[in-house]
């Protein structure tokens, strides 16, 4: 028998009485487990030798996948000898494990009582398709729900827990800021996915993308604290040429994710690896008139009812819309760059990716803009539309500030 308790709640429950035992566990998770779910919090697990309980959980193996914006069921059922209790005794809880020995509550259920904590509020609930059925609809998915998933069926005092992995369709994508590589600490990394609409990327979901054919040779932080990078096609700088320190299947030629390990020192710096998934709107490449600086990229995109796109929109956009560009354009963190669904020469290369022109100065270079529009806002100019002055007049040979331009219907 598994049965789990914080501090020492386990040491006077046999001087309870069942009822009365579980009438107060409720009425302390309704008030306290808020703020556990906003801080989470460390379980200790007791196990019992030599007994069993009769309370069986099964959950589905291997992981369940969707995608940003979609609804999954966690699959959870649970099998018990009911003879002398019935299925209102029964409690059900999920967390989510954020570390390996914290704990986030997700639902909890207690015959017709049920609640949902933090973010998963308005979003989660029971399946409900007959008794043994804990299954947890979640509706809307958010990047931040990849992980695992433990749910634990109680019976008073026996319980069982089973865990499910909540995957998403997505694309990992390296990143560093303006201001060069190897500038990030793990804290800053967690927060220039966020910036770029991502998280950081997990072990496995780079590992899956060093697969699908990922090479980049800059190390990254990863959501457990690790530091590696994937590389397809070993070469000495990057690691060599195979052997020890790849992790990918193969290793020697064929390349694998190198591994720095969990650095202890959060301090350290470098890139970022970032994960992101499917799209809720769309990204459009707009081409002005005139090409135009950076300042003038954010207009650009207002006149169509949308905004410059972030890093992590363009990825997705190439990576699941099959958006193929071969023009630069700005993004919203100041950088260049255009996605590329069909290799050809004349666009960089012979393989697909999102091409970076980097960082170009944002006053002297000039560029198109890819802008993102949020699902349901309306294209305020469906017709044509460039560049101008509004009280009239043309380029005048440079002789009028761009910055001072503003877009107009043509």
């Amino acid at each position: 028998m598994v049965s789990r308790a914080v501090g020492s709640v386990c040491a006077p429950a046999a001087a309870l009485g069942r009822g009365a035992l579980w009438a107060a566990a409720w009425g302390v998770l309704l008030l306290t487990g808020a703020a556990e779910a906003e801080h989470g919090r460390k379980k200790v697990v007791h196990v019992l030798e030599g007994e069993s309980g009769s309370v069986v959980v099964q959950t589905a193996p291997g992981q369940v996948v969707s995608h940003r914006g979609g609804t999954i069921v966690l699959p959870c059922r649970y099998h018990y000898e009911a003879a002398a209790h019935g299925h209102d005794s029964v409690r059900l809880k999920w967390t989510k494990v954020v570390d390996p020995l914290a704990f986030a509550d997700v639902f909890v259920a207690l015959g017709a009582q049920h609640r949902a904590f933090g973010s998963y509020r308005g979003r989660a609930e029971l399946q409900g398709d007959g008794p043994g059925d804990a299954s947890l609809v979640l509706r809307n998915v958010t990047l931040q729900d990849y992980g695992r998933y433990e749910c634990e069926v109680t019976n008073e005092l026996e319980d069982d827990t089973g865990m499910v992995k909540l995957d998403l369709e997505g694309v990992v994508f390296p990143y560093h800021p303006r201001g060069g590589r190897y500038r990030l600490t793990f804290t800053e990394a967690q927060r220039a996915c966020a910036e770029q609409d991502g998280i950081l990327a997990s072990a496995e979901q780079l590992h899956a993308a060093w697969r699908d054919g990922l090479d980049w040779c800059n190390a990254g932080w990863l959501r457990d604290g690790s530091v590696q990078y994937p590389v397809s096609q070993p070469r000495e700088p990057c690691g060599g040429l195979g052997g020890a320190g790849s992790a990918g299947a193969g290793g020697g030629a064929s390349g694998g994710v190198r591994n720095y390990g969990y650095r202890q020192n959060a301090e350290e710096l470098y890139d970022a690896f970032c994960f992101t998934s499917n799209l809720p709107g769309r990204v459009f490449f707009l081409k002005p008139l005139r090409p135009v600086p950076f300042a003038g990229a954010a207009r650009a995109c207002a006149a169509r009812g949308a905004a410059v796109a972030k890093v992590g929109q363009l990825f997705a956009a190439w990576k699941l819309q099959l958006l193929d560009r071969c023009t630069a354009g700005w993004l919203a963190d100041g950088s260049a760059r255009y996605p590329i669904v069909n290799p050809r020469a004349r666009c960089g290369g012979r393989r697909p990716g999102v091409r970076s022109l980097g960082f170009p100065d944002a006053t002297r270079r000039l560029f198109g803009v890819y802008c993102y529009r949020a699902p349901g806002a309306p294209d305020p100019a469906p017709g044509g539309w460039g560049w101008g002055w509004a009280g009239g007049g043309g380029w005048a040979g440079g002789a009028r500030d761009p910055a001072a331009w503003t877009p107009l219907r043509v």
